[in-house]
């Protein structure tokens, strides 16, 4: 039985993907296990280092569209931009019942849809959070809508010190 679901929730998600036009990705996309408050550490420091702010997006495997805005920004046309301005962090949010804590930290309301975001400077001033869940409809904003969306985002945070 868990093997026929699995099946069907990956042939949803391939189909989320090929309606986004992205092409699937096999790994998960946000670990549960992780620790969170480290890896937002350690994506402040490299994000120093760089002078380019961290991205923390906020999601969960479950979410057919936090797996497409993570094909996104794996392999879609926003994974130059993202590369280039942006240090990545992902969070899992689990069933909005894990680590509401960081999101509330950041200004980013998870009860308005997932994925969200927040870009964060790496001194940890937040220069912009998704407060209307911007992204939570990624699968019909498709691979150009969220590159337009990343566009906007990464233009103020890149005048940003």
């Amino acid at each position: 039985m868990q093997t026929r679901l699995r099946r069907r929730a990956l042939g949803g998600l391939i189909a989320c993907t090929a309606l986004a036009g992205l092409p699937a990705r096999a790994a998960p996309a946000y670990d549960a296990q992780a620790d969170a408050q480290r890896d937002i550490r350690q994506a402040m420091a490299a994000a120093a280092l760089a002078k380019v702010p961290v991205l923390i997006v906020f999601g969960a495997d479950w979410c057919p569209d936090c797996r497409v805005l993570d094909l996104a920004l794996h392999t879609g046309a926003s994974a130059p931009l993202i590369a280039r301005d942006f240090r990545v962090v992902k969070v899992d949010v689990g069933r909005f019942d894990h680590n509401l804590d960081i999101a509330a930290r950041y200004g980013v309301p998870l009860k308005k849809g997932i994925p969200a975001v927040a870009v964060v400077s790496p001194t940890g001033q937040v220069l912009y959070a998704t407060r209307g869940g911007e992204l939570a409809d990624a699968r019909s904003m498709g691979d150009a809508g969220i590159h337009d969306f990343f566009e906007r985002v990464s233009r103020p945070a890149a005048r940003t010190p």
